[in-house]
């Protein structure tokens, strides 16, 4: 996939970043016995301000697989750390304390293989450290179903390929609360949960460009250009008529996000 656009993802700053603070607000941990933190697809850097913020006397690290996200993280937040990595492997370097929390907002659904992940996680943490994960879960809403119906249209689906590829479908919610309170995963405790925002969005055209820096992103990136602009224009066609304008000429575009929080054993 084609590196990630920060001016893009940004434009709507205020909505990404508010699931980030309503998963922070549920980490059980004591500022100040904090040291060590890591953002997991810190992104631009918005969630990782926020971790800076409240642990004021941890060392922050922030790690992406994007050079473009991690060069707008570093401008934002020059006193913490950011790196590049991949998520699926990322460990601490050899060496290090183990982190006291691992906060990962809108990030792990482009990783494969959670019921290998999300344990593996949990074990990296220091004893009593915390695991927060944030992932938006609207597979099933209109603004990712349509996106797949548009792919298998005939002048698309030869270019896009298998659509169900694109992206990591997650799991129940109770598979999750499984993988973190089974025996053996030294969780002693598990909060898991659901929010649905609704997000009040000034026309169809908005809607796109909310999406155009992350779901959407993947079936336009790999067209020809030509192909692209009509990917782009029959899904606004499609997006006007799921999301129809409310009594204010708003449109209100669902997002269910899934909340995953768990304190490891001390």
């Amino acid at each position: 996939m084609l590196d990630w656009n920060p001016a893009l993802y940004l434009r709507f700053a205020s909505e990404r970043t508010r699931p980030a603070a309503e998963l922070l607000a549920r980490v059980p941990l004591d500022p100040a016995q904090v040291r060590h933190v890591v953002d997991l697809g810190c992104g631009p850097g918005n969630s990782t301000e926020l971790l800076a913020q409240r642990f004021v006397h941890a060392q922050v690290l922030g790690v992406d697989n994007s050079p473009a996200m991690l060069a707008t993280a570093r401008q934002q937040l020059p006193q913490a750390r950011f790196e590049l990595g991949d998520i699926a492997t990322w460990a601490p370097q050899a060496g290090t304390p183990a982190p006291d929390l691992i906060f990962a907002n809108a990030s792990l659904q482009w990783v494969s293989a959670h019921e290998v992940l999300i344990p593996r996680l949990l074990s990296l943490l220091a004893p009593g450290g915390v695991l927060a994960i944030q992932m938006p879960d609207n597979h099933q809403q209109p603004s990712h179903r349509l996106m797949r119906e548009i792919a298998q249209l005939p002048q698309f689906a030869s270019h896009i390929g298998q659509v169900e590829l694109l992206r990591t479908e997650i799991l129940p919610i109770g598979t999750y609360y499984d993988l973190l309170a089974a025996p053996g995963a030294q969780s002693a405790a598990v909060d898991v949960w659901h929010t649905i925002y609704q997000h009040p969005m000034a026309s169809p055209a908005a809607i796109v460009q909310w999406l155009r820096s992350t779901g959407l992103k993947p079936f336009v990136e790999g067209l020809p250009a030509g192909l692209q602009a009509d990917f782009v224009q029959a899904y606004e066609h499609r997006v006007d008529a799921a999301y129809p304008a409310r009594a204010d000429g708003q449109r209100l575009l669902a997002f269910p996000r899934l909340f995953l929080v768990a304190q490891r054993s001390a």
